[in-house]
């Protein structure tokens, strides 16, 4: 780790690009107009909410101060006024049960929680019931309890001759605490520095075409590393711009895009988001032209996904990240995405990886094994979990918990999530696979593979299927095509129908819940 001096990144931007736009809001929540800045008027916003969580709160540096919102510009706001006043900021997931919110926010013990007004009922239940000393709700309809502050009213209440400079950080203070999406068990707090923020945005820029021109469409949760750190926080570092879109709409995504007024060149998106807009009618008519970098991630994309967006001009450009790895790995170049396809790429410039067999010795040349990373941008560990950190961590390479093989060129690909490989008479299965055989076949509109028990062999692959609208299809014309195309041992030994696939909110299938189910 270094002594690197951290910077304010929106202070920079108000003195060398002050009438540059910063971000805005898209379709605000109704009753609050939304909010579009210029990086003068984020600087004063920023500065102005910075002293209202320190002079009305007694928010300080360490201090943490918990979003609970779904999109929206003032998200973007408290984070940076957080890291004014070197405080660490942790989103909250809004479409978790109290419950699990309860686990986490009395983990982080923040001082103040932030919240949606849509929200505020749940809100104040939480603040109740881990005891967080205050509440501010954002403006708009819905809840505004009592004993709640508001956000806009604390802004416009700061004063404006004592706004906080950011006090001396580096780049080992923390930033973000962002817990992670607890698919295989509770959640983790993965601590974000300050310096993970920044080489992040440097990794990013190589491949991705980060500049201070790049117009970012956020449409993922910011509460969400895909969200927030690609590409909102690297456009604020180059000070570029981003719109915020409260919740994904395939349709109004690919109006959006399509409008040259919002000029829109960058946006990342998971395989789910990119499989609805393809599928929705006015997918043909859109105009892509304006676009410099469309990224995927969040899991495997199946071959035929990519080539739908490759057909419209679209080459995605794979990616693979974490949120413990700020998040950029791995990355593949637009001139390279389409000789590559199914690669997630090379590892970015200042990241370093292995392949690790079961016996942690590197595996040799397309072998799986579990990708390991090491670098700048990997988290130092777990907010008060040591246990996990050790866990997780091996002489500073951390376990990503995904398969991966490289090629003799060393373009790695994640074959699955390491847990969701399961072994069916002694041969590895690895679900992603079979679900790209089966995205060819028509009638299948989405598909997840999950491992089941079973006495003769172990283990056998279900697939769960959602039927095209329109098209009949049975299981076994869905198991015949396996057949004609996979290894038996590959080949799913059942099919179930559904009417969708259980997803969190970043897109990712749940298989946890279809193997429950």
């Amino acid at each position: 780790m270094t002594s690197t001096p951290a910077y304010d990144w929106v202070a920079h931007h108000a003195m060398v690009s002050p009438n540059r736009a910063a971000w805005a809001d898209i379709d605000p929540l109704s009753g609050s107009p939304g909010v579009a800045s210029t990086w003068r008027e984020a600087h004063e916003r920023v500065g102005r909410a910075a002293a209202m969580l320190r002079d009305d709160f007694g928010v300080g540096r360490g201090d943490r101060v918990a979003m609970y919102s779904q999109n929206r510009v003032e998200f973007i706001e408290v984070q940076f006024a957080c890291a004014r006043l070197g405080a660490v900021f942790v989103p909250l997931n809004w479409r978790l049960t109290i419950h699990e919110l309860d686990y986490i926010v009395s983990d982080a013990s923040p001082t103040v929680l932030v919240a949606d007004p849509e929200l505020g009922d749940m809100a104040a239940e939480l603040v109740e019931r881990t005891n967080t000393p205050h509440l501010v709700v954002f403006s708009g309809d819905g809840a505004h309890p009592d004993r709640s502050a508001n956000y806009d009213d604390g802004l416009a209440a700061a004063d404006s001759t004592t706004l906080p400079v950011m006090p001396e950080l580096t780049h080992d203070d923390p930033l973000t605490i962002m817990y992670t999406s607890g698919t295989t068990g509770r959640p983790k707090g993965a601590i974000i520095t300050h310096g993970m923020s920044f080489w992040n945005s440097v990794n990013l820029a190589e491949l991705h075409d980060l500049s201070r021109s790049m117009v970012n469409f956020c449409f993922l949760p910011l509460f969400h590393t895909g969200g927030l750190n690609c590409y909102t926080n690297p456009a604020a570092y180059f000070g570029g711009s981003t719109m915020v879109m409260r919740t994904f709409d395939p349709g109004r995504a690919l109006e959006l895009i399509s409008d040259p007024e919002r000029g829109i060149t960058h946006f990342l998106g998971v395989p789910a988001n990119y499989l609805f807009m393809g599928q929705h009618p006015d997918f043909a008519s859109t105009d892509f032209s304006r676009l410099v970098s469309t990224a995927i991630g969040g899991a495997p994309a199946a071959l035929p996904l990519l080539k739908m967006w490759e057909s419209v001009g679209c080459p995605l450009i794979q990616a693979f990240g974490m949120t413990e790895t700020s998040p950029l790995v791995l990355s593949i170049s637009k001139e390279m995405a389409v000789e590559k396809a199914g690669s997630a790429g090379l590892p970015a410039m200042n990241t370093a990886i292995r392949i690790v067999g079961e016996d942690g010795v590197d595996v040799g040349v397309g072998e799986i094994g579990e990708l390991w990373c090491k670098g700048p941008n990997i988290t130092p560990g777990y907010w008060n979990n040591p246990e996990a950190t050790a866990e997780a961590i091996t002489d500073g390479w951390l376990h990503t918990g995904d398969a991966a093989q490289a090629d003799a060129d060393g373009y790695v690909s994640i074959v699955d999530r390491w847990k969701d490989m399961y072994i069916s008479g002694g041969e590895n299965v690895y679900p992603s696979e079979v679900e790209s055989t089966l995205f060819d076949l028509e009638g299948i509109a989405d598909v997840a593979v999950i491992g089941l028990p079973d006495d003769k062999w172990g283990e056998v692959g279900q697939a769960v299927v959602v039927k095209t609208d329109g098209v009949e299809i049975d299981e076994t014309t869905i198991v015949n095509f396996c057949r004609e195309r996979l290894a038996t041992f590959k080949v799913p030994h059942s099919v179930r129908f559904v009417d969708e696939l259980p997803r969190n909110a970043t897109g990712k299938i749940l298989k946890r819940e279809l193997r429950d189910q």
